[in-house]
């Protein structure tokens, strides 16, 4: 596989994605897979894919906005959900004009890969997602599931002043030995992990990759907020009482496969109950013995169940 490095520009934001074409194509216009990344990842998270599927497909792989490569918008509005999937709309018509796209996401990747399925399916033949809850299901389970409350606790670190201080103190501990730990502790290599290293410390990342979470819509507050200071003063913050909290309406009418590491420190597998009522077409594998992090554990499986759902012979 050649790896041809590209940019565009959308909306006066630069671009930076890898993009390869088939080297053993079967058909003479070949599809297409598009790939987002989550955080604190970056195009990089999906060698194991791009290398199983430049076979017989083209191949691309952007840096999310804040990225490494990519701009990085100082704008937090930039980051708020209903432009970013106005954006990747845009990206995806730009780098496949003439054809649908199958879109493969985690992480904040599926977050955005999901409303844009939902309100630009004209772009998106198939829906893959790894480990990213779907919007409708992730909030009722917000409201509804201390155990999801819990393990979203994290993200008030990232909301905070100090968030930038804390990604970037002790060669970016909080992320390596914190946000990136996996159920099978040779996946994040010493080489692997020197890599994501170097993508961190381009000027602005960091607070690239936390505009994300500035921007999200709703955030429960930490147990530790007493109950009378949980309705915040603040419109803009999104840390809402579960009562004030509102389950969007999100209904996928693409072609759905839903890959799923039970072990996920950010979801519970309540997550995926009654998934088809907002994904009717869906299609759900669980590995048990994985984590969030499962495009770098199980990448054979997944490779493998990919190309299933998406007929590679």
């Amino acid at each position: 596989m050649t790896l041809e490095h590209k940019h565009v520009l959308i909306d006066d934001v630069n671009i930076h994605y890898v993009m390869s074409m088939p080297t053993n194509p079967k058909k003479e216009m070949p599809s297409t897979l598009v790939f987002l990344h989550g955080f604190p990842e970056y195009w990089q998270a999906w060698q194991g894919q791009l290398d199983y599927f430049s076979k017989h497909h083209c191949v691309i792989a952007p840096d999310l906005p804040g990225y490494n490569l990519s701009d990085k918008p100082l704008d937090t509005t930039f980051f708020k959900i209903t432009n970013l999937i106005e954006f990747f709309a845009k990206f995806i018509n730009i780098v496949s004009p003439s054809k649908k796209v199958t879109l493969v996401a985690h992480d904040w990747g599926g977050a955005i890969a999901w409303p844009l399925a939902a309100f630009y399916p004209q772009y998106i033949a198939k829906l893959v997602i790894l480990n990213a809850a779907h919007p409708s299901t992730f909030t009722r389970e917000m409201i509804n599931n201390p155990e999801q409350r819990k393990k979203s606790a994290y993200i008030h670190d990232l909301i905070s002043p100090q968030a930038e201080t804390l990604l970037s103190k002790d060669n970016y501990q909080y992320l390596s030995e914190k946000i990136m730990v996996s159920t099978s502790p040779t996946v994040f290599t010493e080489k692997l992990k020197l890599a994501y290293r170097e993508a961190w410390q381009r000027p602005g990342a960091i607070n690239g990759m936390l505009q994300y979470y500035r921007a999200i819509p709703q955030l429960a507050p930490t147990s530790i907020i007493k109950r009378t200071q949980e309705r915040s003063t603040d419109e803009a913050s999104p840390v809402k009482s579960t009562t004030d909290m509102k389950v969007p309406t999100i209904h996928i009418h693409v072609p759905t496969l839903i890959l799923w590491g039970e072990q996920d420190q950010a979801f519970v597998t309540e997550n995926l109950n009654d998934i088809e009522r907002y994904v009717p077409d869906c299609e759900v594998r669980r590995f048990p013995k994985a984590s969030h992090w499962l495009m770098h554990e199980k990448t054979p499986e997944i490779n493998e169940t990919i190309a299933d759902f998406i007929g590679v012979d």
